[in-house]
């Protein structure tokens, strides 16, 4: 056993059962974290306007707070990066943390030293949680590859600004770089193809123990790696490869891809961590869900989904969520936003301790005829389809077809296979099966006749890929929509 391997248990026994103690009290920690989050900005602008001084519990918080969007912050943004002190929080962020957005455009989210701080604990308590489960800690004697956006950084303002991957490189501490890849030179390339060409080159000799990235984008890396080496499989490349960590998107759609590329099931360490704090992470290889990371510096409240549009939403905290509900997260962190919508929807699989999965996007879902289908509802379909018929997908989105040129409206799958099932209208009707059994609403207006079976469109390989590089979003932290209310993605597609 190595120096890191030891070290990584050891610690593992002694933080894990903390962690698991934390979620015995995490309705009073979230209480405590409120509490002293009003405490530190009762003198800034935002304070000043919310009256944080006569704020003594969450209700009048929440009475005081409405629930906001980056729209509603804007103007403090701007205040920031003109280099006003004291807007959303004591003092200045060290960085605009910079994140797509659908209404806003570019949005810039602020992050503190502490919500830093609290990032790369959060990151290393993923690590640490899957150690004390399963005994295994050598990965941490070898090399460790992060498929991430440029560490180079901008300005908004007077602020640095960048991606979320790229700020938290400036924080990996000094004696982990030594056997963290790829180069700072590497990484810091533009171009996301050329990218990881040179990282497949660079990496291609290491020792690589722990891969991770956003599944998407790691199955273009495992490909170059391929073409690179001449080898079949990641295995014959990096024999030392055994933990594969990924976030940003539903891995099982990916599954099959990933480990027929790597040639055996690799374990895997899911993450959810977001531009504006770090929100769970996976604790264990047995269980469903991820753990919410109840003291990392955000102060969550929960809105049922349904809810999420309505100008004053019901606001719950922790203490009241219940399981199997999906809820949009409202958030308040130690980088100060306060009672921010973030966008996405998730439900809770369990309470104790408290474990969540991430459902969907607020705003990714289709409801043009009142069925409201969303993320989780799609790909828990489209995964049961595939083990029914053997077939591998490499991305795919869903739009509706509101005025076909024929018969009932539908819903249309355009799906990039990597292994095309033997029959495309029966690989159709199953997850059209799955989807009924899985939303009322759908099944109602399939059986009701107001929408047919859902229908595939096949895509050529590397369409999805083509449509990033077109929108500029090739590669990084950038996701395709698995949902949308409308046909703009899907007449792009269709014309690529």
């Amino acid at each position: 056993m190595g120096i890191p391997s030891s070290i990584a248990n050891l610690a593992a026994k002694f933080i894990v059962p903390r962690i698991y103690r934390e979620q015995q009290n995490a309705v009073e920690i979230q209480q405590s974290l409120l509490q002293k989050f009003i405490q530190e900005a009762t003198a800034t602008t935002f304070g000043k306007e919310h009256q944080f001084h006569l704020l003594n519990n969450y209700s009048e918080f929440k009475s005081a707070v409405p629930v906001c969007d980056y729209e509603d912050l804007k103007n403090h943004i701007e205040q920031i990066a003109k280099g006003e002190q004291n807007v959303l929080w004591p003092g200045a962020p060290l960085y605009f943390c910079k994140s797509s957005g659908t209404t806003s455009g570019t949005k810039y989210i602020p992050v503190t030293q502490p919500q830093i701080m609290e990032m790369i604990r959060a990151a290393r308590n993923s690590l640490l949680m899957y150690v004390a489960e399963t005994g295994k800690a050598d990965f941490f004697n070898h090399k460790m590859m992060f498929l991430q956006g440029s560490p180079e950084l901008e300005r908004y303002g007077v602020i640095p600004t960048g991606r979320l991957s790229g700020i938290a490189y400036h924080h990996v501490p000094s004696f982990a770089h030594h056997s963290r890849m790829p180069s700072y030179e590497v990484n810091c390339m533009a171009d996301w193809e050329e990218k990881v060409e040179a990282i497949a080159h660079e990496t291609s000799k290491e020792r690589m123990s722990l891969i991770s990235g956003i599944p998407p984008w790691c199955v273009m890396y495992f490909e170059k790696l391929r073409e690179v080496t001449g080898k079949e499989f990641i295995k014959d490349i990096f024999p030392d490869f055994s933990v594969f960590a990924y976030g940003g998107v539903n891995y099982e759609p990916y599954r099959n891809k990933i480990e027929k590329l790597i040639g055996f099931p690799i374990d895997s360490i899911e993450t959810y961590p977001a531009s504006e704090g770090f929100i769970a992470f996976q604790d264990s290889q047995k269980e469903t869900g991820l753990l919410l990371n109840i003291n990392g510096g955000i102060f969550y409240e929960f809105v049922k989904a349904e809810d999420a549009f309505k100008e004053n939403p019901e606001r719950i905290t922790l203490e009241e969520v219940e399981l199997e509900t999906n809820y949009a997260l409202i958030l308040s962190t130690n980088a100060g936003l306060w009672a921010y919508e973030l966008g996405d929807t998730v439900k809770f699989v369990s309470t104790n301790p408290y474990r969540i999965m991430f459902t969907g996007r607020v705003k990714h879902f289709i409801s043009a005829f009142g069925e409201h289908v969303i993320g989780e509802e799609v790909e828990f379909s489209l995964r049961h389809a595939m083990i029914d018929f053997h077939a591998g997908v490499t991305e795919f989105t869903v739009a509706p077809q509101v005025n076909p040129s024929d018969g009932l409206p539908y819903h249309e799958w355009f799906i990039e296979f990597s292994h095309t099932p033997d029959n495309t209208e029966l690989f159709a009707a199953s997850i059209d099966h799955w989807l009924q059994q899985r939303n009322a609403y759908y099944r109602d207006l399939r059986t009701g006749h107001v929408l047919q079976q859902l229908k595939i469109t096949a895509l050529k390989p590397n369409t999805f890929v083509n449509y990033m590089r077109k929108q500029g979003k090739l590669g990084g932290q950038n996701k395709v929509p698995r949902l949308t209310n409308d046909r703009l993605i899907a007449e792009e597609l269709i014309r690529a």
